[in-house]
């Protein structure tokens, strides 16, 4: 049922694509989507795990509170970062294997399954 809500409101006329910090280079300039387990917060920029267990920085405005784990929709700026257009907060627990699984789906072989 979730799931349907979230393709249903997927703004398909600018496209993100789930990413973790592997896929992130390959998506450098283009618009992503992506989750990290918040490190640290600066004001401007969070530094964040990814469901990769690698690092990424996410520059930007977060909301206050952040929670443990934060979806981030941005442009991909570099290899490791992301300016951030949207920030939510996905609460303090998430099973990062299954995100990751997702973003192995979305950039391998079913990729046309992700818009």
């Amino acid at each position: 049922m979730l799931l349907l809500f979230v393709v249903h409101c997927m703004d398909t006329s600018n496209p993100a694509v789930f990413v973790n910090a592997e896929f992130l280079k390959e998506h450098v300039g283009r618009r992503v989507r992506t989750v990290v387990q918040v490190i640290q917060s600066d004001g401007d920029k969070v530094i964040g795990k990814s469901t990769d267990e690698k690092e990424l920085v996410v520059k930007g405005y977060p909301p206050n509170p952040l929670s443990t784990f934060v979806e981030v929709i941005g442009i991909a700026d570099t290899t490791q970062s992301i300016q951030a257009e949207t920030w939510t907060n996905f609460g303090d627990t998430l099973d990062v294997n299954s995100y990751d699984k997702v973003c192995r789906l979305a950039n391998g072989d079913h990729k046309h399954l992700f818009i």
